[in-house]
């Protein structure tokens, strides 16, 4: 019914899939952690939405991160409301595959959840990540604050130069202020700590982003 050309153009919201209008039912704890995935969270937390292709990978790769409060997996940055995983598969949503990363500045710095967020997915191939094709697979990072967008386009702007240094083409990474997150169902959340040997996703061009020019600039 969808083909793949479908699946790689973003649709504008008169075409998007019409959704529902109360979430879709998910877990209430992190599975590895115990924390709440919607909170209540600690007193000066922050929160920032990362899109690195298939959300499994990525969110194992944060919620391992010493600092990062909690993690879950969801839908960003389309126009259907509250989709199902099955929806979203179609390109019909206009959704992006993101984890939420709840974390404590004090205890783990912004720039080093940038520094991941660079090194573990190839932020130049547009819509798809791998082998992973389509929309929901783009790379984005969606903030919750003007500061963290702030560093998001520096970060971009150092990173940018070192990959073209290296060969590689231009960032297609989505930045913006995060609109609506609709979490996942429950058995993608925390997936790979559930089945350790599912599939993974996630990697790099192999190019280090040097992190003291950012927290230089």
């Amino acid at each position: 019914m969808f083909d793949r050309s479908e699946k790689m153009r973003m649709i504008p919201p008169e075409e998007a899939l019409p959704g529902r209008p109360d979430p879709i039912p998910t877990a209430e704890r992190h599975f590895v952690n115990g924390r709440p995935l919607k909170g209540p969270w600690p007193e000066g937390a922050e929160v920032v939405h990362f899109g690195m292709g298939c959300y499994w990978g990525a969110e194992r790769r944060f919620w391992q991160t010493p600092g990062v409060w909690v993690t879950a997996v969801g839908n960003i940055a389309g126009h259907t409301p509250n989709p199902t995983y099955d929806e979203l598969c179609t390109g019909m949503t206009g959704h992006a595959e993101a984890v939420l990363v709840v974390y404590e500045p004090e205890q783990v710095p912004f720039a080093e959840l940038l520094k991941i967020f660079w090194e573990n997915h190839d932020p130049t191939q547009g819509m798809r990540q791998g082998n992973d094709l389509g929309t929901q697979y783009r790379s984005g990072i969606w903030c919750t604050t003007k500061e963290q967008l702030g560093l998001v386009r520096k970060s971009r702007d150092i990173y940018q130069k070192v990959l073209h240094e290296a060969g590689h083409g231009d960032i297609t990474t989505e930045i913006a202020m995060a609109p609506e997150f609709y979490y996942a169902e429950e058995y993608h959340q925390q997936y790979l700590a559930k089945n350790p040997e599912g599939y993974c996703g996630i990697g790099g061009t192999g190019v280090p982003f040097p992190i003291r020019e950012l927290a230089g600039s």
